[in-house]
């Protein structure tokens, strides 16, 4: 088949599994009546043991709890700020140095684990922990800042080659506002060999037809069913893209029952940046395209499956257990695997 072909086809799988995100394109409207909070209680930092499972499974349990304790909406500066506080709370438990970055419409999180050799690129992990107006976010974000602080825990004291980064951005509902801020610092990028930023993770649906897709499709969609995980790259870095490729494999030592049938994984490679496919561009990973870094975006395809999408109904009640541990695991085990690297991720 020629070139051109394949790159057709690229573009309309793009366009069939990946939703379109309103953070980019779409004005948040008036502030609405709140909707009520559930507050955060948050805990007293308590010694947390340092002893890493060499197997390196996620717990179920902890990452329901943090969506549970982030039900609520994100989306006034007093919210926001409730969120900071439970996660850099959650962090120094794991033993990490949060740090805020402010600018001029809200505040990051950022965190550093440094590796054991300095001149290893770093991977960085990121997910927003911003909502709409009127939306708890239990899967749009709370699943993915879940899966951070499960990577933090993990990961936190465990020897690996290169460096880990953690960043939570702030204000991505409202235009990418705090990935725009992170990427500014030039400094940090230079030494950046790739970003996994995650947005809704938590969502799969198994009834026939629960799969939405454009109309109009010349080819047949893989599926019709939600419940594969997508993951979404520029071609420019295809090994950072591939390395979910590899992200099932477990050793059988490691395989819990609840991981023993992790999600699929569809790859995505996106060419000229999404040029031709914008709706790949509404997330926090975009503004690292911009500046030639590798990122990808891992995600449930949001509204194109979950119907909470932006809603007053995203709440823990809807995240499908089984689909959101398994993700979580996925990203782990990629996660891990990027640490121990040394190769760049560009593709040549």
């Amino acid at each position: 088949m020629k070139k051109w072909i394949w790159l057709m086809v690229l573009v309309v799988m793009t366009v069939v599994v990946v939703g379109s995100r309103g953070s980019t394109f779409f004005q948040q409207p008036p502030s609405p009546e709140i909707v009520q909070s559930v507050p955060v209680q948050t805990p007293e930092p308590q010694p947390e043991s340092q002893e890493v499972d060499t197997n390196l499974q996620v717990s179920g349990e902890r990452l329901l709890t943090h969506i549970q304790q982030l039900n609520f909406q994100r989306y006034t500066t007093t919210e926001r700020s409730r969120t900071r506080t439970y996660i850099t709370t959650e962090l120094k438990k794991f033993g990490w140095t949060p740090k805020l970055e402010k600018f001029d419409n809200g505040v990051n999180i950022f965190a550093e684990r440094l590796g054991t050799n300095k001149t290893a690129k770093t991977i960085l992990v990121g997910a927003h922990y911003d909502t709409v107006a009127s939306s708890p976010g239990a899967d749009d974000n709370a699943s993915g800042v879940a899966v951070m602080l499960e990577v933090a825990r993990l990961l936190g004291s465990r020897p690996t080659t290169r460096t880990l980064q953690l960043a939570f951005f702030d204000q991505e509902e409202a235009g990418l506002l705090g990935s725009q801020a992170f990427v500014t610092h030039k400094a940090r990028l230079e030494n950046l060999g790739g970003a996994i930023v995650m947005d809704m993770v938590g969502y799969a649906c198994y009834t026939p037809g629960c799969q939405k897709y454009p109309a109009g499709l010349p080819i047949t969609p893989p599926t019709n069913k939600g419940d594969f995980l997508v993951v979404v790259g520029d071609t420019e870095h295809l090994p950072l893209l591939n390395a979910f490729k590899n992200s099932q494999n477990i050793p059988p030592t490691a395989q819990s029952k609840q991981e023993s049938n992790l999600p699929a994984v569809l790859t995505l490679p996106i060419p000229l940046k999404g040029l031709l496919t914008p709706d790949t561009l509404r997330s926090d990973h975009a503004p690292f395209w911009y500046q030639g870094t590798g990122a990808v975006l891992v995600t449930d395809t949001a509204n194109l499956r979950t119907p909470h999408y932006h809603q007053p109904s995203d709440i823990p009640a809807t995240i499908e257990r089984s689909f959101f541990i398994g993700s979580a695991q996925i990203v782990l085990n990629t996660t891990t695997a990027l640490l121990e690297k040394n190769e760049d991720f560009i593709s040549y």
